[in-house]
């Protein structure tokens, strides 16, 4: 099955701190709504830019859409 990156973009002074705060919700999300979650986290692109991600089956792709409004996806590895 193929898996999808959903990522949320955080920019500012407290990108990092953001991200970090949001990736425990994306996690506590999945588990309250049994959503298969491979992976989630941040990705530290500089001192103004992180992402918060979570990874995810693609059969639970649009519900994960509608509900958390990502700010973009793409097929992960």
């Amino acid at each position: 099955m193929k898996k999808i990156k959903m990522i949320w973009d955080m920019r500012g002074g407290d990108a990092k701190g953001m991200a970090e705060h949001h990736a425990i919700h994306l996690k506590e999300y999945a588990e309250k709504f049994d959503i298969a979650l491979h992976d989630a986290g941040i990705e530290e692109v500089n001192d103004m830019y992180t992402l918060a991600f979570m990874i995810i089956d693609e059969k639970d792709m649009i519900t994960v859409r509608d509900n958390l409004r990502p700010h973009r996806a793409e097929y992960a590895e």
